[in-house]
């Protein structure tokens, strides 16, 4: 496994991969699935605020993808990032999502950023959840039953990670172009 810069050349394949998880997953509130020129739209937009957007690929292909993205869009919220991690099926388990998401942090450490937080849907995702704590992220909270999809409610929890000292000084860099 290789864990590189997305391209624009990965736009279908992440298209496909995020798909299954829009269709059958509850990792993400998007009910109906971006096509490529969408996701490379996405990719576009993240990439030209200097953040990272990543992909894991083998020779079967794309095993995973994560990426970092503004937490809100005010001003006052540029050095915090939201990040966002996509395995595909048949390589969940074999420490894609934590190579993806420690190189995120990593390159979100490098930009100067001091918050990093992981907005997960189902309060039940033990995977997602389980990464992001043995990565150094606490839960901070959950949004009971704000989503409603396949049938049935679905809550949000909140994990965050501190960076480059967290709120202990103040930012010794820009943040984000907000």
């Amino acid at each position: 496994m290789r864990v590189r810069d997305a391209t624009v050349e990965d736009a279908e394949a992440l298209a496909a991969l995020y798909g299954h998880h829009v269709l059958h997953g509850l990792g993400t509130f998007e009910e109906t699935p971006p096509d490529g020129a969408e996701m490379r739209r996405r990719m576009e937009a993240v990439t030209a605020l200097g953040l990272p957007y990543l992909v894991a690929v083998s020779a079967d292909g794309l095993m995973g993808f994560a990426y970092a993205s503004p937490f809100r869009p005010r001003s006052a919220y540029r050095f915090a990032a939201e990040d966002s991690v996509y395995i595909a099926p048949e390589a969940i388990g074999r420490g894609v999502g934590r190579a993806l998401l420690s190189a995120v942090v990593a390159r979100c450490e490098a930009m100067g950023l001091r918050q990093i937080v992981a907005v997960i849907g189902d309060s039940g995702n033990a995977a997602s959840i389980g990464l992001h704590t043995a990565l150094g992220f606490q839960r901070t909270g959950e949004l009971a039953a704000v989503g409603h999809k396949h049938g049935r409610w679905v809550d949000v929890v909140f994990m965050q990670k501190a960076l480059n000292g967290g709120d202990a000084a103040p930012p010794d860099a820009k943040g984000l172009p907000l």
